[in-house]
């Protein structure tokens, strides 16, 4: 046998703060809601076909559904629900707040939709995006 010392290992630790990693994932939910939005469009940009409430209704409820998965809301909830044993309590209080919230992204998105075009909503989307993501990175780089 030689005595080949054995190669040195190096573990990485990565320390990210839940919000931080909350806003990569809506980024990354909405990025991909915009890609396949953009992907099979076929007619000119100044002629849509129209999108049926169906598409549009499946195409929210799966976009918001993947966001929320694993995020500080249901792990709030969830925490909730065991420390005060009233799971229908909490999940009417959760309910109304995700339902209030929506409204308020719904409103807004409306009255923005009445002020600017669809193309610079998403050139201002993609910055902001593109900036949140660089100074996630950064954060992670500083440690």
């Amino acid at each position: 046998m030689s005595n080949v010392p054995a190669p040195e290992v190096k573990v990485l630790e990565l320390k990210l703060d839940p919000q931080d990693v909350a806003l990569s994932e809506i980024g990354i939910v909405v990025k991909a809601e915009q890609l396949s939005a953009i992907a099979p469009s076929a007619a000119s940009s100044s002629e849509k076909p129209p999108v049926s409430s169906w598409k549009v209704f499946t195409s929210t409820f799966v976009t918001i559904f993947l966001a929320e998965l694993g995020d500080k809301t249901q792990m709030s909830t969830l925490l909730m629900s065991a420390e005060f044993h009233k799971p229908w309590v909490i999940f009417a209080g959760a309910g109304t707040a995700l339902v209030a919230t929506t409204l308020i992204g719904v409103w807004v998105g409306q009255w923005l939709s009445t002020r600017l075009s669809p193309r610079t909503l998403d050139v201002a989307a993609g910055i902001l995006l593109a900036l949140i993501s660089a100074w996630l990175v950064w954060d992670v780089v500083q440690l």
